[in-house]
């Protein structure tokens, strides 16, 4: 589906978005690792266990309301909360102030997300999804290409300007949302909306997440996909960690009698910008390649790679030997991404895709509140016990990915 033939609605969120995670990728990778200079490791390690928290609660209240509101209203909702949040940052005189609008900027995105994933599933034909998504894993990533080596100096020496043109691009995508996006609920969610009281809404929608996590099948994907993330969001957790504490500065090349050093900093910021070099190279054609594998192989060969990936790296601190293992981590999470979204988008019904989706995030906002853990118990275990750890939950996505596809072995499409 060639993006001339988009509706007008995401050719808007392909932009805008695009540019606020080019901003992002020059603060996100570096939170961790602020947090644990300000704070210390352990209180780091717990207090970043808190904001998925939210963002649990946001993703539930998000998808609740866009079933309920519709997908642009919540969209709006959104994007008006990470702006504020962004400029309480900008103007924060301290870390725990830093630290409550860090947990907004993700409450914000939280209550953004469903909406938009329902937006998609509204707009693009099923046999396109996973390519739609695919595309826009690209627009994203391409901030993390330069994002984390800029931000490894602006973030920490120019941390307010940097935060402030956070706050005016999100206020601009805001207004763009506002003008240019038009309503996509679908007619069988619009003919159940009716007058929207609270009360009724909080009860109804408790009662409609209850019903999906009923499900069988949907449990066992989220569990199976709180598991394989952990790995993946290793990326800005620990590995920060271990690469500033452990990998020494050296040369990236070496010429004559001069050379290119690199400082630890650098070096985690070289590794992240590589991992999103990779996304915006291969990301399509991996999606391509791995079109025609069945969803289980490719979840399986996800859990592999990202947990081996990942384990690899405490095996050794030579910058490009990273940078190898950087490349199998990555490639674990580039064959799952677009499959995730469109298995999630198939399987739910279309008037309760908005549900679906928030309870779908879930696996995110878990593996969240999970993934800090390496973080804490970082204090008392060594490197190689935290990675052992790490491949430990990669095993046993697989061992849930393969019980998830005796249960649900078909992938028929959402009946509107």
């Amino acid at each position: 589906m060639h993006i001339r033939l988009w509706d007008n609605n995401l050719k808007v969120r392909l932009i805008g978005e695009g540019l606020f995670n080019m901003l992002f990728w020059m603060y996100f990778p570096f939170i961790t690792v602020y947090f644990s200079q300000e704070l210390g490791n352990g209180i780091a390690g717990i207090l970043m266990m808190v904001p998925p928290i939210f963002s649990m609660i946001g993703s539930l209240i998000g998808g609740a309301l866009t079933d309920q509101l519709g997908r642009r209203p919540v969209m709006l909702l959104g994007a008006l909360l990470q702006t504020l949040m962004f400029v309480l940052f900008a103007v924060s005189p301290s870390p725990w102030m830093d630290y409550i609008a860090f947990i907004g900027i993700g409450l914000g995105g939280a209550v953004y997300r469903p909406a938009s994933s329902a937006m998609v599933a509204d707009l693009v034909p099923s046999e396109n999804l996973r390519q739609v998504f695919a595309t826009f894993t690209t627009a994203n990533n391409i901030g993390a290409v330069l994002g984390p080596a800029l931000g490894a100096i602006f973030f920490f020496h120019y941390r307010q300007e940097l935060l402030w043109t956070c706050a005016l691009v999100l206020l601009v995508y805001f207004i763009a949302i506002y003008f240019m996006v038009h309503e996509t609920v679908p007619h069988s969610a619009k003919n159940k909306k009716g007058s929207v009281v609270i009360t009724r809404v909080v009860k109804e929608q408790w009662k409609g997440y209850g019903i999906i996590f009923r499900d069988k099948v949907f449990l066992v994907y989220i569990l199976a996909g709180i598991c394989s993330l952990i790995p993946i969001m290793q990326l800005d957790l620990y590995l920060p960690v271990f690469v500033i504490n452990h990998v020494p500065a050296q040369a990236l090349f070496t010429w004559n009698s001069a050379s290119l050093m690199l400082s630890s900093k650098e070096i985690f910021g070289w590794l992240v910008g590589f991992n999103g070099l990779l996304f915006v190279l291969f990301i399509l054609p991996v999606t391509k390649w791995f079109g025609k594998w069945k969803e289980r192989n490719v979840f399986i060969l996800s859990s592999l790679l990202a947990g081996f990936g990942t384990f690899f790296v405490g095996l050794n601190t030579n910058i490009w030997y990273l940078f190898f293992v950087t490349i199998i981590f990555t490639f674990g999470e580039m064959v799952r991404s677009p499959v995730t979204q469109s298995f999630i988008s198939r399987y739910a019904p279309a008037h309760a895709r908005g549900q679906y989706m928030g309870a779908d995030s879930l696996q995110y906002t878990i593996g969240k509140f999970l993934a800090p853990m390496m973080v804490f118990l970082s204090n008392w275990v060594p490197p190689m016990g935290i990675f052992s750890i790490i491949l430990l939950f990669a095993f046993i996505s697989i061992v849930l990915y393969i019980q998830l596809f005796r249960i649900y072995v078909e992938q028929p499409l959402a009946q509107d």
